[in-house]
């Protein structure tokens, strides 16, 4: 592993941007289904408040209805994701969970 200044990373490196996204996502995962608000979007995964918690390697499914105006499209799209539970963390007293997005589907949603 490479230093700087003799520091070591503590973080991974990410290697997509995180978007400051807050998004109603529902999180389908063995035990049924949970409401969750997006903290932040990538093109590898979501990190989501939540009280459920479920354990790290969970396999999940999820839909985020992305705006229009953010992905410059007439209409809303849909990503359909299947994914996995890779991390939890706690932040000013907020529950986080990272779910890695594994394979996804884009749909236009008429409303």
């Amino acid at each position: 592993m490479s230093t700087i200044d003799g520091l070591v990373p503590t973080d991974p490196v990410r290697t997509a941007v995180r978007f400051p996204l807050h998004l109603n996502v529902t999180i389908l995962w063995e035990k049924g289904a949970f409401d969750a608000v997006t903290e932040d979007v990538s093109a590898n995964g979501i990190l989501f408040e939540s009280e459920v918690k479920p354990p790290v390697g969970t396999v999940v499914e999820f839909k985020l209805a992305m705006p229009a105006e953010i992905m410059g499209a007439p209409e809303d799209v849909v990503l359909h994701c299947k994914g996995r539970i890779v991390r939890h963390q706690e932040r000013d007293g907020r529950h986080l969970v990272a779910a890695v997005i594994e394979e996804y589907s884009l749909k236009a949603e008429h409303s």
